[in-house]
Formats: structure tokens, sequence, C-alpha cells
């Protein structure tokens, strides 16, 4: 055993003495070895010994449960303690009690805000997502300028003519729809004038002033 150890083994009795009255309560000698072996240095063996030297001397009382010794304090050295000192005891422990729950509810309440910070933006991400949605106004801004200044809009009027014109060549036309504005929207300048003439050619004679044969 080394110094250290003895000297715990020694002292183990006043140690162990002072622990059951401050706690006053029942306990093993493993509870107790568990409790005090980190703080004390005991070894069981010596927590064992200790217990039953103070049972033996009257200083402590053991109860033997099954194969199981508890060990607590002599009550008779404590005093008596009245019906409305229990009272006012249980008092206490109500208001603790609700005191207890009141603080952890307002730790609740903080962990969640701190997650929530935790998870929110910092301020040098804010601002850079600032000046990125500034910029992307700022083009927006810019593409609705150039719409008002420019000279070529479609009027109403013309963009109802340009309806009836087109849906008067389609009367004709020997594709479908789609077909009519994909040819007319991959054309090159170069064709174009070819495709303008082909859809003269399938005008209703209303239009054109004369009459025309699908075949011809």
């Amino acid at each position: 055993m080394s110094k250290g150890r003895a000297e715990a083994a020694a002292g183990a009795p006043g140690i162990l003495l002072r622990y059951l009255q401050e706690q006053n309560r029942p306990y093993s000698a493993q509870d107790v070895f568990g409790n005090l072996q980190r703080e004390h240095e005991l070894g069981k063996a010596a927590v064992v010994k200790a217990l039953e030297q103070l049972a033996q001397q009257g200083k402590i009382k053991e109860k033997t449960y099954g194969k199981q010794k508890i060990y607590f304090a002599d009550q008779g050295q404590f005093d008596m303690v009245s019906d409305a000192d229990l009272q006012c005891l249980d008092a206490k422990i109500v208001a603790l009690t609700a005191k207890v729950q009141s603080l952890q509810q307002n730790c609740r309440q903080m962990e969640a805000e701190l997650k929530e910070l935790t998870s929110a933006l910092t301020t040098p991400d804010m601002q850079k997502e600032i000046q990125e949605l500034k910029k992307e106004c700022a083009g927006y801004t810019e593409r609705l300028r150039n719409i008002k200044a420019a000279t070529n809009h479609v009027t109403p009027g013309e963009r109802e003519q340009a309806t009836e014109l087109s849906d008067a060549i389609l009367e004709g036309y020997p594709k479908s729809k789609k077909q009519f504005f994909v040819s007319g929207n991959s054309l090159s300048s170069c064709s174009l004038g070819v495709f303008a003439q082909e859809c003269l050619i399938h005008l209703p004679p209303c239009l054109t002033g004369g009459s025309w044969d699908r075949d011809r």
C-alpha cells in the first residue's frame, strides 16, 4: 500500500462518520466507496473496515438486508423535527422546485435563441448579400430604362392587325400553326422575302383582291 493510500485509510473512520452525518441517509459500503474514492482516494477494503469499526463503536447504525449491509448515522444525535418544521421544509421544497422549473424554461428559451442566432447570417454575410441584391436591382433598373427608351414598341392596334393577318394566312397555310411560326423565326434575311411570297400565296382572296387556287 502506498504512503498516500495508507494515510487515507487511517483517516477513513473520521471521513466516513462526517459524511454519513452530513448526508443523513442510508448507504451501502459500495455506495460510500463510489461517492468518496475520487475525492479521498479510499480503497474499498478501507471503506468496509472503517464502516464496520464505526458500527462496533456505536457511532453509526448498521442494518442487514439479505446479503447487503446498510450504514447510516445514529438518529439519536439529531434534534426531533416537529410537524411545523416539516411543513416549512415542504413549502421550501415546493418553492425551490418552482424556481428550478422556471430557470429550466428560461434556459430552454435562451438555448433556442442562441441556436437561431447561430444559424443566422453574420454581419459581413448580410452586407455581402445586400450588395449583390443592389447590383441585381441596378441591372433590372437598367433593363427597364432601355425598354422605356425603345422606339420600336408594338401598339395594341398593330398587335391586333398582326394577329388578324397571321390568322388569315393560317387559314390557307398547308402546314401547322407551330411550323408556320418556327419557319418564320428561323429564316435568314435572304430567305425572308421568299417566305413572305409564300405567305401571300396562302392569303384568302378577300385580302389579296383576287382569287387563289390552293393547288396551284
